[in-house]
C-alpha cells in the first residue's frame, strides 16, 4: 500500500480530517444557517410580538421583544464564530461549544413559541457541541 510524503499515521489524505474533523465543517455550516434563521425569528420577535403564538401557562414565559434580542445576538454570534471555525481557528471551537450550548438553553425556553423547531434545533445544538469537541487537534507546526 502506497502511502504519501508528509502524512502522518491516522491522517487522511485530503488534508489530515478524520471522521468528526469533517463532521466539524458540517458544523460550521450548520452555526452560519441556524445563526441566519436565529436572526430572523429575532428580527420577527422585535419587530411584531404578535407574529408568535404562545401557550398561557408556561412556567418559563417572558416578553417576546426580550426573546427578539437575545435571538438576534445570538444568532449574529453564531454567524460569526461559525465563519472563524471556516478559518480554522481555535478560539472558535471553544466559543462555538459555549454559543452553542446557549442556544441549546434559549432554545428551551423557546418552547412555547415554535415547540417542534425548537425541539430541532436543540437536537442540532446537540450535535454541534459534539462535533465541536471531537473533531482532532490542529496539527502543531
Amino acid at each position: 500500500m502506497a502511502t504519501h510524503a508528509g502524512v502522518r499515521e491516522g491522517d487522511t489524505a485530503h488534508g489530515g480530517r478524520g471522521f468528526a474533523g469533517g463532521w466539524m465543517v458540517f458544523a460550521a455550516v450548520l452555526m452560519i444557517f441556524g445563526g441566519i434563521m436565529a436572526i430572523f425569528n429575532g428580527i420577527a420577535a422585535i419587530a411584531k410580538d404578535d407574529v408568535f403564538v404562545t401557550t398561557r401557562n408556561y412556567s418559563f414565559q417572558f416578553n417576546l421583544t426580550g426573546w427578539g434580542w437575545v435571538h438576534l445576538i445570538l444568532g449574529i454570534i453564531l454567524v460569526l464564530t461559525g465563519l472563524a471555525l471556516f478559518r480554522g481557528e481555535v478560539w472558535a471551537r471553544v466559543i462555538g461549544v459555549a454559543v452553542a450550548g446557549l442556544a441549546m438553553i434559549s432554545n428551551f425556553l423557546w418552547l412555547p413559541y415554535y415547540p417542534f423547531w425548537a425541539i430541532v434545533l436543540i437536537a442540532i445544538d446537540l450535535f454541534i457541541i459534539w462535533a465541536l469537541c471531537a473533531a482532532p487537534r490542529p496539527a502543531q507546526p
